[in-house]
């Protein structure tokens, strides 16, 4: 109920072009209640997927079929709300405004002032962080809302493909929360299926653990570090800096993990890491630390885990792979 009134309260609040600072005081306000509404569908979508996963194989192949489509029909709803209502703040782009209007919009998220100000000094480097993350996050945003538009849902494919990978292992894929710490989540719940218990690390002790590795082997990191940077433009302060500045998100933040953690955390647990995915061939880390009962066909020591193109209306994801 709560969240209702938010929503009305905003439409109703009339902004005068005289006060820039109000205006920008509620497009922020806007902004930060459209995440939460989008974290509110995406735990919608989890909670509706354990409850699809019940009956036999035929029923929930259909119930999860039709929560898929459900859910892409909220979601596209959602994100035409959104860019209405962000409309209604002057921010929807014509042709010869887009650039501007999206430059604007960007900073906003990244808590950067939209108000018109001299340009005095060259940006600090957190505020270039925060407005590459931001613009990163707009695109990433754009990106799904036009993949779900589409009527068959590239998610839906890559999960029925995967699903009939798994499906002649006698494996599934159990769902981890989609917040940014979803890698580590899943090798946590992975090492407590393994050890029959509790997991012997959390997930914040995984990305310690990682971060301090990483650190320790830096000679091995920082040419897969260095050709990532670069392609992504980035090259404010020397390799070393950008380097620590990257192993301080890893530990302290909910950056998302990909390969270079994946290889981190091999090494870290000395554990053979297998990823299963429905949009690309599977991948195998840590080869060497693979035990006699995986050898010959046993998986109860290796940590398995889904990668997901397509998730959750968010893009990249990792759950985990436990036996059926």
């Amino acid at each position: 109920m709560e969240d209702n009134q938010e929503v009305d309260d905003s439409q109703s609040l009339e902004i005068p072009e005289s006060t820039p600072q109000k205006k920008q005081k509620t497009l922020e306000e806007i902004l930060s209640r459209h995440r939460k509404e989008i974290a509110q569908l995406q735990n919608k979508e989890v909670a509706l997927k354990k409850t699809a996963a019940k009956g036999s194989k035929a029923e929930q192949k259909a119930k999860k079929k039709q929560v898929e489509e459900e859910i892409s029909q909220l979601s596209a709803k959602l994100k035409e709300n959104h860019a209405e209502e962000l409309a209604s703040l002057g921010y929807n782009s014509t042709k010869k405004e887009e650039r501007g209007n999206l430059d604007s919009l960007v900073r906003a998220i990244a808590g950067v002032s939209v108000t018109g100000q001299p340009d005095q000094s060259k940006p600090s480097k957190s505020v270039k962080r925060r407005e590459k993350r931001a613009q990163e996050e707009a695109a990433r945003e754009q990106r799904i809302q036009e993949e779900q538009s589409k009527i068959t849902s590239d998610r839906m494919i890559e999960s029925e493909k995967l699903e009939r990978k798994l499906e002649p292992l006698g494996l599934t894929v159990n769902e981890i929360k989609p917040d940014g710490h979803c890698l580590y989540r899943a090798v946590e719940g992975q090492l407590a299926l393994i050890s029959g218990s509790t997991s012997p690390y959390t997930y914040q002790e995984l990305r310690e653990m990682v971060a301090a590795y990483m650190r320790k082997h830096a000679s091995d990191f920082v040419p897969f570090f260095l050709s990532e940077s670069m392609a992504d433009g980035d090259s404010d302060g020397s390799l070393a800096e950008r380097f620590e500045n990257y192993c301080r998100e890893v530990e302290s933040t909910a950056a998302w993990g990909g390969q270079l953690e994946l290889g981190a955390l091999t090494h870290c647990l000395k554990k053979h890491i297998i990823i299963f995915s429905g949009s690309f061939p599977d991948v195998e880390m840590g080869k060497e630390y693979k035990s006699d009962s995986s050898r010959t066909g046993s998986s109860n020591s290796s940590v398995m885990l889904s990668y997901h193109r397509h998730a959750f209306g968010l893009g990249e994801h990792y759950n985990s792979v436990v036996p059926v």
